[in-house]
Order: structure tokens, then sequence, then C-alpha cells
């Protein structure tokens, strides 16, 4: 049975890697994706190749053939793809609460209290704009 197409897979490193090429240079061919990522993965063309076409059945990216190439196109966005990822960490990490997320951060100190205070007055802003 074929596997059916869904962008809410999330995406392995090595597919996000090579999501961040497509979202910097937008459509390109196999060999292009490759020069962008050799200076941090020496990757066969096959292997490029490989990864896109799975990136293509998940409905990630889109190909078009020109000439005798294909080129590959990010099919969602970086912002949809940090909403998937934040909300599958959320899910598996955190039991579904957002909330438990902020404290892990703010206990590993990652958020200061001048972010909390950035992120305190975005939501109260939020609330007033009906969202």
């Amino acid at each position: 049975m074929a596997r059916a197409k869904t962008t809410a897979e999330p995406l392995t490193p090595l597919e996000l890697e090579i999501m961040k090429v497509l979202w910097e240079t937008g459509p390109a061919a196999v060999q292009a994706v490759q020069e962008r990522l050799a200076p941090e993965r020496r990757l066969a063309y096959n292997t490029v190749q490989t990864m896109l076409n799975v990136l293509q059945r998940k409905g990630k990216v889109t190909r078009e053939l020109q000439g005798r190439a294909y080129l590959y196109a990010p099919a969602v966005s970086r912002v949809q793809a940090s909403r998937q990822a934040l909300g599958d960490l959320v899910h598996r990490m955190f039991d579904g609460s957002a909330e438990s997320l902020v404290l892990s951060l703010v206990e590993a100190r990652q958020l200061t209290p001048e972010k909390l205070a950035e992120l305190s007055a975005l939501i109260d802003k939020s609330e007033e704009d009906g969202e």
C-alpha cells in the first residue's frame, strides 16, 4: 500500500537541512541543493535526490521538470514547518501542554525576565486584538 501524502509528518534533521536550502534559494535542482549542503555535509548526489523525492512524496516540496532535470521548490513555508515541529514537540515531550514547555524554558534559563515581559506584552496585545 502506498504511503499517503501528508504535510503533518515532522521533518527529520536531514530533511530540515534540505528544506533550509530550498527556503533560502527557492526552486533548485538536485545538484544545486547538494552544493549548498556541501559545507556542512558531504552527501552523494543520489542521497540528495532520494531525500528530495521523499520530501516530494510527503508533500513538503513540489517538483517541476525543466529540461532534463527536476526543480524542487518548498510546498510548505518555514513558518508552517516551525509550527508543525513545535506542535510535535509539545505533544511528544510535554503531553500537549504548552505551559509545561514554557516552564521548562524558564527553568532551563532559556527565557530571561526581559523576554518573559515581551511575551506577556505580546499575549496582552493578542487578547486586545481579539485573537
